[in-house]
């Protein structure tokens, strides 16, 4: 009777073990093999809560021709931005981030003068408020404060600031064939202190990846910013714009309230270790009049710690 009460106890054992192995792994799986956005690294926020260091360098392309309201200049060129992110997860739900910073090298090739500087400084929290593990689901709104501590002649360091209330969602499927397949998207309103020298804009973005191998994790990604008010700048003091700068840029345009600038475009992740990966994404503009967005290569690194 003894050996087969034993025995009794051993197999509950086992299969208690097993099954508290199996709900542990059920648990995290889903969102080990999501990503983070490569492409609009200031706004695209990512719903998981993580701690990590997350350098960035974008090369973006001018357009040729920039439009502005009542006319056109040749432009040309190139702006370059390096920049590190950082973000402290407090806690499995809390999480302080650090999304811009940074040093600008603005470069066009005509009319304008080339220009290097640093960029505003950002920061902010966000928490988790839905973590559905079971439906795969992930709902996490934030906020971050832009101090403008940046340099003048990148165009930064004018007004007061602003405020970015945003909120991120992440969806997996848990249906085969669709289980490496994940949805992330993103939108939130840019509020300026001072409306004259700034802007108000609602940001949205959408990133479809597929995590079809560890090395190889290619990603559809789609970044949209409409214009909610005109300030009252004008570039140089004296031209009048109907656009506006995209995440890295507000030139508290005169002219551009109630436009809409669209990027599209794709790219990978190589999950090189557990903890590690680096990205690569190419968006171009697809709305005219595109501004100062021709087209844009992002690179990344993402080390969680």
């Amino acid at each position: 009777m003894k050996a087969l009460m034993n025995k009794q106890t051993g197999a509950a054992a086992l299969v208690f073990a097993a099954a508290t192995a199996g709900a542990s792994a059920a648990d995290g799986s889903w969102l080990d093999n999501t990503i983070s956005p490569v492409a609009n690294p200031i706004y695209f926020e990512d719903a998981k809560i993580t701690s990590e260091i997350h350098p960035v360098y974008m090369y973006q392309l001018l357009p040729e021709t920039f439009h502005f309201a009542g006319g056109s200049v040749p432009l040309g060129g190139d702006v370059q931005v390096m920049a590190m992110q950082v973000r402290y997860a407090v806690n499995d739900r809390l999480a302080i981030i650090a999304t811009k910073d940074g040093y600008v090298q603005f470069q066009p090739d005509h009319t304008l003068a080339s220009k290097y500087g640093w960029a505003d400084v950002t920061a902010g929290l966000k928490y988790a408020v839905v973590d559905d593990r079971d439906n795969q689901l992930l709902v996490t709104p934030g906020l971050t404060v832009t101090v403008p501590t940046g340099s003048s002649d990148v165009w930064q360091g004018h007004g007061y600031g602003d405020e970015n209330v945003f909120v991120s969602v992440e969806k997996g499927f848990a249906q085969q064939y669709l289980d490496r397949l994940h949805i992330l998207a993103n939108a939130g309103v840019i509020l300026p202190n001072d409306f004259s020298a700034n802007t108000a804009q609602l940001h949205y973005s959408l990133q479809l990846d597929y995590y079809a191998h560890q090395y190889f994790i290619p990603f559809f990604a789609l970044n949209g910013y409409t214009i909610l008010s005109d300030g009252n700048q004008k570039l140089l003091g004296a031209v009048p714009l109907n656009t506006e700068g995209y995440d890295l840029i507000n030139f508290g345009s005169t002219q551009a309230s109630g436009t809409t600038q669209l990027t599209v475009g794709g790219g990978f992740r190589t999950r090189i270790l557990k903890n590690l990966d680096i990205g690569a994404a190419y968006e171009a503009g697809v709305v005219d009049p595109v501004g100062i967005f021709d087209s844009r290569v992002t690179v990344d690194l993402v080390w969680r710690f």
